[in-house]
């Protein structure tokens, strides 16, 4: 029988050695083979935000908004010209939570549904929130009234989808190729209609409208674009649609076909929809989104989105949300309906990108630079504190396969230990996943946090302070047989910060066999 020929010190058994790595700040990858994976990767990265040197264990949130009668479908925030107020719609009521606390009595009532798309639009009369959802009447509040606007030429409740364009409000009717426009400046008053049943080449129905800001080469234009439920992208650039001299058809383009209404988001001058085909900034698509997907900003993690689309689709709450303080860009994947949610989190700086759970999100908004998301009878405010509304963040981490320098060489891994930056002690769990195997080889955690007082926050001499991040490097023994390696490191935290800097290892080489 032939034996393992391992590195030995002569007289003695097989030699310890050390490596280390750094934490995979490249973030989630799910598209890569396991073993054609960037060592900087992760298989899985679950509540870890790749920053542009670390792993940041990600904030959690509270509830700030309390008492809605059932699942809060839409979050909307009013800018008024003094100050700011945050809605929710909840049971077909809408509520104002801009205080937070509990809501108390819905300050609209009678509304078919909770599921509203809605803007801010400002004209010579004040400052409007204007909101419709193709059920019910489209609805004004001018920062102390709800209104009905008269709208002629047109039956107003049939009105699904709102824009803003060159000074025009712009609706969409619901189920149909038909988009609808009011005059310049106004936000009542006799809509006329722009028809595209002889424009797009596939039928469908308009699910919405956006407006792309780009430069053609003869300076900065916004130009009106409108994608149907098959994927076209129709594109017009000018501002009156009655003036055949003014709007002129740029272009009907095709893309993977969008889910949700709330399919678009408008980023810095791009825009970005989500596709059956991954999130897809308009730039991009238009050119090469179906023959060339690693345009798509979610390349990276494209299996992943495709997965999801293809299974949860039509499923109420895709959306995306871009939180600048946070360097971050969201896409809300709602898994189930009403009742788990989850966040494909990109570092709109480095571009990696990880998973968020924990925060089961209808919908989002920005509401004073901070993002907020409507659960189950509350609105959260998310990013916020250290812990989940008071439970622990429990973070998973699988970085890429490691050959550690020696491919096809037998190891044994028996230590590792992963350096922390961090102002408290998280319960962790370090094991070894070998030879791609992706199970999960760690167990449970059970965590009880200190609970580390804020500034300005606590009671003097009362309560335990964190005082600035430290460094915690412990060992632990794992184990692990085989050629290479992945360590596995699930955390349980509250109340405290935590990134990830690296992890030493020490393992034993051995032969081929």
């Amino acid at each position: 029988m032939r034996r393992a020929l391992r590195d030995k010190v002569p007289g003695r058994g097989p030699v310890a050695i050390t490596a280390s790595l750094p934490s995979p700040a490249g973030g989630w990858n799910a598209r890569d083979s396991l073993a054609d994976m960037a060592p900087a990767d992760a298989v899985l990265l679950e509540n870890w935000f790749p920053s542009t040197s670390e792993l940041v264990l990600r904030r959690g949130y509270r509830q700030y908004a309390t008492g809605f009668p059932t699942q809060v479908e839409t979050v909307m925030s009013y800018n008024g010209t003094i100050a700011g107020e945050l809605f929710g719609i909840s049971g077909g009521e809408v509520y104002d939570a801009t205080n937070g606390g509990a809501v108390g009595a819905a300050v609209l009532t009678g509304l078919t549904n909770s599921r509203w798309e809605w803007l801010n639009v400002a004209t010579t009369g004040g400052n409007f929130l204007y909101m419709v959802n193709g059920v019910d009447d489209p609805t004004l509040y001018d920062g102390s009234s709800w209104t009905n606007p008269s709208i002629t030429g047109v039956t107003p409740e049939n009105l699904s989808n709102i824009n803003l364009h060159k000074n025009r409000v712009w609706f969409i009717e619901e189920n149909t190729l038909k988009a609808w426009y009011l005059p310049a400046g106004a936000i009542a008053g006799a809509a006329n209609d722009l028809d595209m049943s002889s424009v797009a080449q596939l039928g469908g129905y308009l699910v919405a409208m956006a407006t792309w800001t780009i430069d053609a080469g003869y300076g900065v234009d916004d130009l009106a674009v409108f994608i149907t439920t098959e994927g076209e992208v129709i594109v017009y650039r000018g501002a009156d649609p009655a003036s055949a001299n003014d709007w002129l058809l740029v272009g009907i383009f095709r893309i993977g076909a969008p889910v949700g209404k709330r399919c678009w988001l408008k980023y810095a001058g791009d825009l970005l929809i989500i596709t059956n085909d991954g999130v897809y900034p308009l730039s991009g698509a238009l050119q090469s989104s179906r023959t060339n997907p690693k345009v798509a900003v979610t390349d990276k993690i494209q299996t992943a989105v495709g997965d999801a689309t293809t299974a949860y689709g039509a499923n109420f709450g895709w959306q995306l949300l871009h939180f600048p303080k946070g360097e971050q860009l969201w896409l809300n994947v709602p898994t189930s309906e009403g009742s788990a949610q989850q966040q494909y989190v990109m570092n709109t700086t480095s571009k990696a990108w990880c998973n968020y759970t924990g925060w089961d999100a209808n919908c989002w908004a920005i509401y004073n630079d901070d993002p907020y998301f409507g659960g189950n009878t509350f609105i959260g405010k998310a990013w916020d504190t250290f812990s989940d509304n008071g439970a622990n963040i429990n973070a998973d981490a699988l970085p890429a396969f490691n050959y550690f320098g020696t491919r096809g060489k037998l190891k044994r891994w028996t230590m590792a230990r992963p350096i922390f930056r961090t102002n408290g002690s998280p319960a962790l769990q370090i094991n070894m996943n070998v030879d791609f195997d992706t199970s999960d080889t760690t167990s449970p955690l059970n965590f009880s946090p200190t609970n580390y007082a804020t500034w300005d926050n606590a009671e003097w001499d009362e309560a335990s302070w964190g005082g600035g991040l430290n460094i915690l490097k412990n060992w632990q023994g794992v184990n692990g047989l085989g050629y290479c390696g992945s360590p596995r490191l699930i955390v349980a935290s509250s109340g405290i910060e935590v990134s990830w800097v690296s992890t030493d290892f020490v393992m034993e080489r051995g032969g081929v066999l």
